[in-house]
């Protein structure tokens, strides 16, 4: 049991690593390049980037549910690599409650940012708000990293 409840964390912290590599790296950047139209790039990111984030939560929340199960203590929960992975739900039901609505609004109000002049308060605030964005998103990977270096170093020290 112990091992399938390990391949449950190893599994949910790896799809959800994955999928944020694959969206940051392979989707994002050819959306941009494939799709006719910038609005058309940033609207099949955000909608990819909204399920990301729904499978990144029920990941996060498996593995801590794995490890509890696992360990049959709530110190588990409290470890290094429990803490990385609250860290990375957090930052990820920041970004989809707090920023990711916001740019989608100023997505609306704008029509369209391909043809919103660049000095545009609107422009500009969608802007900063895709900074804190790409940075949450960023804060979410190192985390996920950490965590699974720091879930490796435990089964390591097991033995």
């Amino acid at each position: 049991m112990s091992t399938f409840l390990r391949t449950i964390e190893f599994l949910s912290l790896s799809l959800w690593l994955g999928s944020d590599v694959f969206l940051s790296f392979v989707v994002a950047p050819g959306a941009f390049r494939i799709l006719e139209s910038r609005d058309q790039a940033g609207t099949m990111v955000g909608f990819a980037l909204g399920r990301m984030h729904l499978v990144g939560v029920a990941c996060g929340l498996a593995i801590l549910l794995a490890r509890l199960v696992r360990t049959r203590t709530l110190a588990s929960l409290v470890t290094p690599a429990a803490l990385c992975v609250v860290l990375m739900i957090l930052l990820t039901v920041v970004s989809q409650q707090a920023v990711s609505p916001k740019m989608a609004a100023l997505r609306v109000q704008m029509g369209s940012i391909q043809f919103t002049p660049a000095d545009s308060p609107l422009l500009v605030e969608f802007s900063r708000l895709h900074r804190i964005s790409v940075t949450v998103e960023s804060g979410v990977l190192l985390a996920g990293f950490v965590a699974m270096y720091l879930i490796v170093r435990e089964l390591g020290m097991a033995k």
